[in-house]
């Protein structure tokens, strides 16, 4: 018999030999020994996590002469001619290639009859995802109530396209990734039975580089095994797979830390020349950055780390590493990866990352450079209270009001007396607001505050110190703490005001105009429009409004026993 690839011949042959999958091993194994296992089974993972090899595993314990079993024996006639495919009461079928309406009535025109050879006839349909709405419908009725003899096993890797009334008339299993160290662990017993030399950093980063795959790591062990000259080591992984050294790495995040955009953009040119794939490395910087981040989060995440092992360097790395910063690089990464992937020229896309990294306004990556800035304010805020400390008493004590009104105007901002109020918007919407309106609005504010945040971050820090304090149907008024933040958005009218009630529009359903203003501005105004109601309510003879639930308040409690505060 000719070679074999090692995937198909450590292909697992017992429930045992099913890595990091116990959750459904120990299930399906009470079930056979009980003899309570169901008509039809849906398996859904990952691709290489051990459905299909489940599959025939389960069709032989049902059908080993030693039955009921935990396990088939893979010695009698049954198990020996399930695993060769001689047996054709299992019926193996690929719906990518088979998913037409034919073929499952063929199915379905089939199944009433005994099988032939062994006790249970078992359909495994792979990829069953594939399969055309006619099919399932076609298959609906014979998995809902196939005959005693007969068990289907569906198996895929997208469980969101398969029908739910399939799903329903099934028992659903779900495959885990399989763990790295698992993977890890049957690479060691695969190299020992085959008798191939490797470095165990080599097998771990095999293991990381499989995703959660089996049949993949031992794939990618097959091929390194054959492009390696006699010992599997690091360096040959990384050329068969197209992963870049985790020094380059370091190197090239180092540089970007550093902000050096031509170092940068040197060292990601002399790798990106070797031949690396430019979605590839970006790849593996993300990655990078994402493990210095859960590094940094907590050690004992070691283990959930896409390197091999953890060296010095690296955990140096992660102690000189700004959080805020690494959210950032990631963020902006991940954009370029998404752009990378939709152009024909990534690497043009790869360089423009880089250079934006390093030539971000944010804080370079290495915080022992220069002192942080919350580190700096903190130091300004002792420096003041040590001043104010120092004053004498009649300066500290002495009231607001006698600070000379020069010195007054001197701490106020040009730019604030210009700000425009628009007045009569402004009592216009007070004229038609309501409470139920602004109740409204604030309680969906903060879903809205987080939609600005995540389109413009900027508009968000100037509009986290303001909050809407009057509402009608068609506007609503936003009273800002500070003047300043005010002035920032009444003069990026035309894409924050815009951005502000595209989001409301889109979360309230409601069109409304945003009416910036100044708190103390806004205090000004309500109080002279409070004057100008009762005047006007007054000259028209009309007896003022009492407020619905201080008249409720008074039935229940009396007015004696009420305090009423504006």
């Amino acid at each position: 018999m000719g070679y074999q690839a090692l995937y198909r011949v450590y292909r697992p042959r017992t429930f045992h030999d099913i890595a990091g999958q116990n959750h459904i091993t120990q299930t399906l194994e009470n079930a056979l020994v009980k003899q309570q296992f169901s008509h039809a089974y849906l398996f859904t993972g990952p691709r290489g996590t051990g459905k299909t090899s489940a599959a025939k595993i389960l069709a032989k314990a049902i059908n080993c002469e030693h039955a009921p079993v935990a396990e088939p024996c893979n010695e009698c006639a049954a198990c020996r001619g399930i695993t060769d495919g001689s047996i054709a009461d299992v019926i193996e079928i690929d719906a990518a290639s088979n998913n037409g309406v034919d073929e499952i009535r063929e199915i379905r025109d089939k199944v009433k009859y005994a099988p032939s050879e062994v006790r249970y006839k078992v359909y495994i349909i792979d990829e069953v995802h594939m399969l055309s709405t006619g099919a399932f419908n076609a298959l609906l009725k014979t998995l809902e109530e196939p005959p005693e003899h007969v068990v289907f096993i569906l198996a895929t890797t997208e469980p969101q396209k398969i029908p739910l009334t399939i799903i329903s008339r099934c028992q659903q299993f779900d495959f885990r990734r399989i763990p790295a160290s698992a993977i890890a662990g049957r690479l060691e017993f695969v190299v020992h039975d085959q008798h191939i030399e490797a470095e165990e950093e080599a097998l771990q980063l095999i293991a990381k580089a499989s995703e959660g795959g089996m049949r993949d790591a031992l794939s990618v062990l097959d091929q390194t095994a054959a492009y390696s000259e006699g010992k599997i080591t690091v360096q040959d992984v990384l050329e068969v797979t197209g992963m870049v050294a985790d020094q380059l790495i370091r190197e090239l995040v180092e540089s970007l830390g550093a902000n050096d955009a031509v170092r940068a953009i040197n060292k990601t040119g002399i790798l990106l020349d070797q031949g690396k794939d430019p979605l590839r490395l970006i790849e593996q910087l993300i990655f990078y950055y994402r493990d210095l981040l859960l590094y940094q989060t907590s050690p004992d995440l070691e283990d959930v780390l896409s390197r091999p092992h953890v060296d010095e360097a690296f955990r140096e790395q992660a102690k000189k590493t700004d959080v805020d910063r690494l959210y950032e690089i990631i963020r902006r990464l991940n954009e370029a990866f998404l752009e990378m992937k939709r152009t024909n020229h990534p690497r043009i896309f790869l360089e423009m990352a880089i250079v934006k990294l390093c030539q971000s306004s944010e804080r370079p990556i290495r915080s022992d450079q220069a002192p942080s800035e919350e580190a700096a304010l903190e130091k300004r805020v002792e420096a003041l209270e040590r001043q104010i400390k120092d004053m004498p008493e009649p300066l500290r004590s002495r009231p607001a009001d006698h600070v000379p009104e020069e010195a007054a105007r001197s701490r106020r901002s040009g730019r604030n007396s210009e700000l425009r109020i628009p007045v009569t918007n402004i009592n216009r919407v007070l004229d038609s607001a309501t409470k139920d309106e602004l109740l409204e609005l604030r309680s969906v504010w903060a879903n809205v505050m987080a939609r600005v945040r995540a389109q413009n971050v900027a508009a968000h820090a100037w509009m986290l110190e303001s909050k809407p304090v009057a509402s009608s149907p068609d506007g609503f008024i936003q009273a800002f703490k500070y003047d300043f933040h005010c002035q920032m958005v009444m003069e990026n009218k035309s894409h924050i005001l815009e951005m502000v009630q595209s989001i409301l529009q889109d979360v309230t359903q409601k069109s409304k105009t945003m009416y910036p203003v100044p708190e103390d501005k806004w205090e000004k105004l309500k109080r002279e429009y409070i004057k100008r109601s009762k005047t006007a309510a007054e000259e028209n003879g009309e007896e003022p409004k009492e407020d619905p639930m201080i008249a409720e308040a008074k039935k229940l409690v009396g007015p004696d026993l009420l305090d009423i505060k504006d």
